[in-house]
């Protein structure tokens, strides 16, 4: 489904991705594990074009985008169509509901028309369960509510893979469970997923391959069991030691 070829990406002097070469199966989990610094949020945000790569490709299904040329505007429409991204903060529209939320991606990004989309959106909202909540604003949801609400956001836009980057880092512990259930069920119903998170115990369970990170290059990768059971790097036994 995906297939990012040499992606490098630079902030003026500061190298932060030195070269990543990532495949995703359709239907797959990849984690993105690591320390902060070493690029998984940019590799994320480089997916769907929220930054522009110097050098590399990513395909998405037939189409490749080179980006040691210039990217058109078609081409960073191609990707953000196919990618729902949710953020580490919520992101929602505060004058908007719930419901208002979910719709807009729609009708803003596809063109759709609002009553087109509401029945959708309703559905979406249950399925992430807030069926019931359809007409409250951000402020009267709890933190994990509105990250749900990104979550029913991103999949308006029926994207072929779904990005988190690290969806339950703002919230309160308690609230975490909530969101990564929501999460677990869509690795479970066959969403292909890129989530970038700090959650070991999401990564054995819900992960089909775990990427370990660390100053802008795949350090190591394999299945859960041999990432985190038998990892065959310093750096990688180094930093779960930490964690875990």
């Amino acid at each position: 489904m995906i297939s990012i070829r040499g992606l490098k990406k630079r902030f003026d002097d500061l190298e932060v991705l030195k070269g990543m070469d990532v495949e995703v199966r359709k239907g797959e989990v990849i984690v993105l594990i690591g320390p902060s610094g070493s690029g998984k949020t940019t590799f994320l945000r480089c997916i769907n074009a929220l930054e522009i790569p110097n050098e590399g490709s990513v395909s998405i299904g037939e189409k490749s985008m080179d980006f040691s040329k210039k990217v058109t505007t078609a081409d960073i429409l191609y990707l953000r169509r196919r990618t729902g991204m949710v953020f580490q903060t919520y992101n929602l529209f505060p004058h908007m509901t719930a419901l208002e939320n979910v719709m807009e991606g729609p009708v803003i990004v596809k063109g759709k028309k609002k009553a087109e989309v509401k029945e959708k959106a309703i559905l979406l909202l249950e399925k992430v369960g807030l069926g019931d909540k359809l007409d409250y604003y951000p402020y009267q949801l709890s933190g994990g509510q509105q990250q749900r609400v990104g979550i029913a956001r991103a999949l308006a836009i029926e994207p072929e893979v779904m990005l988190f980057d690290e969806p339950t880092s703002a919230l309160d512990p308690e609230l975490v469970g909530e969101v990564l259930k929501v999460m677990k069920d869509l690795a479970e119903e066959g969403m292909t997923m890129v989530v970038v998170t700090h959650e070991m115990r999401f990564a054995k369970e819900a992960a089909d391959k775990v990427i370990f990170m660390d100053g802008g290059h795949i350090v190591e990768a394999g299945t859960p069991q041999e990432v985190f059971g038998n990892p065959k790097h310093d750096r990688t036994r180094q930093f779960l030691n930490l964690i875990q």
